[in-house]
C-alpha cells in the first residue's frame, strides 16, 4: 500500500495518508508532495478531503524515531532538508487552488495537528481522538509561519492554551470554538460530511490561488523568510561547537 494515495469522488480528490500513525519523514513528505501534485493535475478537482486509513490516528506529527538516528548519526543536512520539505507539504495544503478539508479521524498531534491546522476547513471525530500540541514536553519549537496558520483558525487564548499545557483537546471542544466545521459521531461520518462539503465547491482555482496569495502573504513571508533560520543548516556551527538550531532545544 502507498504511504498516500487518493481517490476521486466526483469533484472531490479524497487524500489518503495509509502509513499507521503517519509520522513526518522524508518519505512521508515526497509522497504527501507527489500525491498533491497528481491530484491537481486532474482539472476536474474541485475540492481535496485530506484523511487517514488508520482507525486511530489522523497523523502523529514528527517521525521522532527517524529524526533521532539522524541526529545521531549527525546528518543535520539532511534533517534540513527534510524540515524544508514538509514545510512544502504544509504550504500545499495552505496555499492550494482548491479548498482543502481535513477529515480528522482520529489522533492529530504536533505536526499533524499542524496539518490540519494548514487546511482551509476541518470535520473532526467525536467518539475518538484528541488534538494535541506536545511540542512543549519533547523540547519542540515551532517555526515562525507555523504560529501564524495557527492563529487563522482558532482563538489566541485556546492557542496559547494548548501550546503551554499540551492539553489534548476533543472535537467537541473544537467545535465549540469553530477550529473544526463539525463533530461527527464517527470516522465514516466524519469522512461522509467532509466529502459532501467538498462537492459543494465549485470555485475557479486562478480566483482562488489569487485569493490566498493576497490573504496569506504574512504567512508565505515568514516561510521564505524566517524559517529558514530555524531550517537552515550552518556547518560553521558545528566547527564552533555549536548545536544546530532547528526547531529543537534543549528540556
Amino acid at each position: 500500500m502507498a504511504i498516500v494515495e487518493w481517490k476521486k469522488d466526483e469533484t472531490v480528490a479524497i487524500m489518503i495518508m495509509n502509513n499507521g500513525e503517519n509520522r513526518n519523514n522524508p518519505e512521508w513528505a515526497e509522497a504527501m508532495l507527489s500525491t498533491y501534485d497528481a491530484i491537481l493535475a486532474d482539472k476536474d478537482i474541485k475540492a481535496i478531503v485530506l484523511t487517514s486509513s488508520d482507525p486511530k490516528n489522523f497523523c502523529l506529527g514528527v517521525d521522532l524515531g527517524w529524526m533521532m538516528k539522524a541526529q545521531q548519526a549527525n546528518d543535520y543536512p539532511g534533517i534540513s532538508k527534510w524540515l524544508f520539505r514538509n514545510g512544502e507539504v504544509f504550504k500545499a495544503m495552505l496555499m492550494s487552488p482548491v479548498p482543502t478539508i481535513a477529515a480528522i479521524n482520529g489522533h492529530a498531534f504536533g505536526n499533524g495537528a499542524m496539518l490540519a491546522g494548514a487546511c482551509d476547513f476541518r470535520f473532526m471525530r467525536s467518539d475518538r481522538g484528541y488534538f494535541c500540541f506536545p511540542e512543549i514536553d519533547l523540547g519542540i519549537q515551532f517555526a515562525p509561519s507555523m504560529i501564524e496558520w495557527m492563529k487563522r483558525i482558532m482563538p489566541y487564548h485556546l492557542f496559547i492554551r494548548m501550546k503551554w499545557s499540551a492539553e489534548r483537546v476533543g472535537a467537541a471542544e473544537l467545535e465549540k470554538y469553530n477550529v473544526i466545521i463539525k463533530a461527527c459521531p464517527n470516522a465514516e461520518e466524519t469522512l461522509k460530511e467532509a466529502v459532501a462539503f467538498g462537492k459543494t465547491f465549485q470555485k475557479s482555482r486562478n480566483t482562488l490561488a489569487e485569493m490566498k496569495r493576497r490573504t496569506y502573504k504574512h504567512i508565505v513571508d515568514k516561510m521564505e523568510n524566517e524559517d529558514p533560520a530555524y531550517y537552515s543548516y550552518n556547518p560553521d556551527n558545528e566547527k564552533e561547537g555549536k548545536a544546530p538550531i532547528f526547531m529543537f532545544t534543549a528540556l
